[in-house]
């Protein structure tokens, strides 16, 4: 059995900024026929950047903006493919990035829990029968056949979270989802992770709650531009993220 559930080698991500804006494909064309060209700056938002993760572990990951902590996490999920390097995932992953960004917002609450279910993995049959449990956790009631565009943010972080969190996965990918909602309902989201820490979870957790990410990770990495700086112990990282921020 293999030790490690995660492994990021050396993954780099490197994205080119042009300097002139092309709206579409027909405009980029034109500017080619008349030999136009189109200069692009490049962006290396992460730097070979390497950790691994054992079965259990929470890791934090600090950073002040622009540091490349949504990025890296985008990668792990697949949402990003790295330029270089390599990441290497054992077990089902639950990405809880953009909470709804999945979403048709045409469609009910009800529709959008297939939809959304489907491009996270889920079969049909399975989220017909744990369909009433997502439903308690959302609390949209009656809300879940009106369409999602009349929804809160509120309302759609509360029905992604209960969707992506409907089965126990081996990694749990965090961005900033535990800010959404009232106390209370952050205070359940709260419970129903540590439910899943309890099981042996491992997690992936970005935060501009340090009080937060301490409670809930026990290691970390900080990250400056892109280039891991240190990596550690949660509580020695947020001693060496404080004195960054204060500068």
């Amino acid at each position: 059995m293999e030790k490690y559930v995660l492994e990021v080698n050396n993954v780099s991500i490197r994205f080119n900024l042009s300097k002139e804006k092309v709206d579409n494909l027909k405009e980029l064309i034109f500017k080619k026929i008349k030999g136009e060209k189109i200069r692009f700056n490049e962006f290396w938002a992460v730097k070979n950047l390497s950790f691994k993760l054992e079965k259990g572990d929470r890791l934090g990951i600090l950073g002040l903006n622009g540091a490349g902590k949504s990025t890296i996490l985008k990668i792990i999920a697949g949402v990003y493919k790295p330029t270089t390097g390599e990441v290497v995932r054992r077990g089902h992953i639950a990405p809880l990035l953009e909470l709804g960004a999945g979403f048709d917002p045409n469609y009910t609450g009800r529709e959008n829990i297939f939809l959304y279910g489907s491009v996270l993995g889920f079969s049909r049959k399975f989220l017909e029968a744990k369909y009433d449990e997502i439903l308690e956790f959302s609390e949209l009631g009656e809300f879940i056949d009106v369409p999602i565009k009349n929804y809160s943010s509120g309302m759609k972080s509360r029905l992604g979270f209960a969707i992506a969190t409907v089965v126990e996965p081996d990694i749990l990918i965090l961005d900033e989802v535990l800010s959404v909602g009232d106390a209370r309902f952050r205070r359940k989201c709260e419970k129903k992770m540590q439910s899943m820490f309890d099981h042996g979870v491992t997690v992936l957790f970005v935060s501009h709650n340090l009080a937060q990410v301490q409670r809930i990770c026990n290691k970390a990495i900080l990250l400056d531009h892109g280039n891991l700086i240190a990596k550690g112990e949660m509580n020695e990282m947020a001693e060496l993220y404080r004195k960054k921020i204060e500068g």
